[in-house]
């Protein structure tokens, strides 16, 4: 008996959950709202952005082609996806705020629709967006950020933006660490370049220092100049001086001197990859990377955050109209950005964690979604 009352249960809560007439309605609303937003606002920050470069094309000459498919074809979509969650909440809160002004949300509720169960469209809706917002970010934005990096770098960019890095301190083999005072990506040579190892002891077995380290890029190889290696045998010590010497590191002049915009051409595998390798070496970077790592799952969360909000928000007819949502709509949405921009910082410069980083802002509008639910008209 308790086992036929549970099947009709799943059965009464399917069929609750099946697409109706009014939930295509709200989908076709919502995505055809979301994807107009995109265009409108993708149109404006191309013209915006075309004016502001195009000194910089004509004086070196770029290809028409290169500038079309090489740049724009791939600025395009890296944009899209980076205010994915904004242009969400533009469009939640814009046709909401129009249905209900028309007395929709109002003829829906008197049908018998609760207000939770009209949020499974907002919900199914979401759910298509944060899954190609995922699957974008991860596999096909990091391809198309080399080709429009590479075309910044040979049409837009100083070809002399590249300068000297200090102090690096890296991990590169287990017990094995490498020090150099600064090193120059232009010359590939490094200056006051030491190696130490240390056995499982955490005793040191060898120190290799040079004045400077020069690295061959057709061999692969780094090579301290006038070296000096200090070799530790119990209370023994055995002194070696030369000229040259050859060492191989796991390590490359690129890994030095990236551009901070590398971290979003890596793929999901790559970046996971790339920051077991930075957590081996000891790197500075770090936090960099692992914060991209969060990011990139953060920000398809918040699409669900920010359409339960405009819902809430957009919900009820208000004396100021369409109007006042959309200014209410805009002022949260960009709170939650610049939210988002202090966060990071705060975890690059500061001590706080780069999971903690990337979450706050969710965990913070979560709880304001969750008021503005409770306060919702029902």
């Amino acid at each position: 008996m308790e086992r036929n009352e549970s099947k009709k249960t799943i059965r009464e809560t399917i069929n609750t959950l099946r697409l109706g007439l009014i939930d295509r309605y709200i989908i076709r609303k919502f995505l055809g709202t979301f994807f107009f937003c995109i265009v409108l606002i993708l149109t404006i920050a191309v013209v915006f952005d075309f004016a502001e470069k195009i000194d910089n094309f004509m004086e070196k000459q770029a290809p028409v082609k290169a500038i079309i498919f090489d740049y724009y074809m791939n600025f395009i979509p890296y944009f899209g996806i980076l205010f994915a969650p904004l242009f969400v909440f533009i469009a939640v809160i814009f046709f909401t705020s129009k249905m209900a002004a028309n007395t929709e949300i109002i003829a829906i509720l008197n049908s018998g629709m609760s207000f939770r169960r009209m949020m499974w469209p907002y919900f199914v809706s979401a759910v298509v967006i944060a899954v190609i917002t995922f699957m974008l970010t991860n596999f096909v934005i990091p391809n198309s950020n080399r080709i429009r990096m590479k075309f910044e770098d040979n049409y837009y960019h100083s070809s002399n933006r590249k300068v000297t890095v200090e102090n690096i301190h890296r991990q590169v083999y287990k017990n094995i660490y490498v020090y150099m005072g600064s090193f120059n990506p232009l010359s590939n040579r490094g200056q006051n370049f030491t190696v130490e190892k240390f056995n499982d002891s955490n005793r040191l077995v060898s120190k290799l220092s040079s004045s400077s380290v020069v690295f061959d890029t057709s061999l692969h190889k780094w090579t301290a100049v006038n070296y000096f290696l200090r070799t530790f045998n119990g209370t023994q010590e055995l002194i070696t001086r030369g000229s040259r010497i050859d060492t191989t590191l796991t390590i490359n002049p690129s890994d030095f001197s990236r551009d901070p915009g590398y971290v979003s051409t890596m793929t999901y595998r790559e970046l996971d990859n790339y920051i077991s390798l930075l957590k081996l070496q000891g790197s500075d970077e770090l936090k960099l990377f692992l914060i991209e790592k969060h990011r990139r799952y953060a920000n398809p969360f918040a699409v669900f955050i920010l359409t339960m909000i405009g819902v809430t928000l957009s919900s009820q007819k208000r004396r100021g109209g369409i109007g006042m949502n959309i200014g209410i709509g805009l002022i949260l949405s960009f709170s939650y950005i610049l939210f988002l921009q202090f966060a990071s910082q705060f975890s690059l410069k500061g001590n706080l964690g780069p999971m903690l980083a990337m979450w706050i802002p969710n965990i913070i509008y979560m709880a304001i979604a969750s008021v503005l639910y409770r306060l919702a008209p029902k």
